[in-house]
């Protein structure tokens, strides 16, 4: 894949751990574990869907020990102000959308640039600010739904039909999740902008791991799960890795749905093995899968849905 400075383009940075001197936003002081995630992100920034199995197995293995708080970046405000260099318009994403779900072999169908292309990342990233205002684990439920959506289903989430979808599943109120919408989220949004201009990120996905002292670690870009590791512990070297129970139920039971590079980087099973366990399990009516053109995303609830 090109590695330039285009988060459209999915830009591969080196994976290095950067110590900075500055002081852009504070700790949160109601925070009670030893270091804090800020992760800069966007709900159709590919790179940040491909880095779900990492940050999957690092709230397994070190939950105790962090927490994460989600900003919106605002990677695409409109087609008329991206200033993208090798992406002018939507047709142009659908490459390397394609590149991406194959570098991190996570399931993206570019074809939703080509059959419903979005206008802007700004509403669905409004929504979720809406979403939060309603509890963090359901606003985090809401942003997984619409991510599978975007990817895999070629939903358009800037359409209020779709987020309303992703709301009723995800057990939000959407009524006040429309008021919201309409309302305070846009300056909660708006906010979010402002702190990521303020902290330099150029780029998604970007997390700063922080801890008590305002110490901090930026990893930029799609990283191995190791990055993630060392610079947690480089912050709180005390963690202690907690073993990971890898039986399929187990696994479904913290995230009902997974992919299958998801489930492998959890299990520490690799592709083809995951692969074949998986649909073995779905033959056997104990886990559910859709299909998408670039992979499958296995479920909790057994169902079968098919995008043909």
């Amino acid at each position: 894949m090109a590695q330039d400075n285009n988060p459209m383009n999915c830009d591969l940075e080196t994976g290095i751990c950067e110590m900075l001197a500055t002081k852009d936003f504070q700790q949160n002081t109601v925070n009670q574990k030893p270091v804090r995630l800020v992760y800069f992100t966007d709900p159709i920034c590919s790179s940040c869907w491909g880095i779900e199995p990492q940050l999957r197995k690092l709230k397994l293995e070190y939950g105790d020990y962090f927490d994460i708080e989600y900003k919106m970046g605002g990677l695409l405000p409109s087609w008329e102000t991206y200033g993208g260099r090798d992406v002018g318009n939507p047709t142009e994403v659908v490459q390397h959308w394609e590149e991406a779900g194959a570098y991190y072999e996570m399931p993206i169908d570019g074809d939703l640039w080509l059959e419903d292309p979005l206008h802007s990342s700004y509403p669905p990233s409004i929504a979720f600010k809406a979403a939060q205002l309603q509890g963090e684990e359901k606003a985090m439920n809401f942003l997984r739904r619409i991510k599978e959506m975007i990817f895999l289903e070629k939903k358009n989430i800037t359409k209020w039909k779709n987020l309303l979808q992703a709301a009723l599943e995800t057990g939000l109120d959407t009524e006040k999740l429309r008021s919201d919408y309409e309302g305070s989220a846009k300056e909660l949004f708006n906010e979010d902008l402002k702190m990521s201009g303020e902290s330099g990120v150029r780029g998604f996905p970007t997390i700063f791991f922080t801890d008590e002292e305002d110490n901090r670690f930026k990893v930029n870009g799609s990283k191995p799960y190791e990055i993630y590791e060392q610079a947690l512990l480089k912050l709180f070297p005390q963690a202690e890795k907690q073993s990971i129970d890898i039986s399929f139920e187990n696994l479904f039971s913290y995230y009902p749905t997974l992919t299958t590079k998801e489930f492998s980087v959890l299990s520490g099973k690799d592709m083809a093995a995951s692969e074949k366990l998986l649909n073995e399990l779905f033959e056997q009516q104990k886990v559910g899968k859709y299909i998408s053109k670039n992979g499958a995303l296995w479920t909790k609830e057994v169902a079968v849905n098919d995008m043909d």
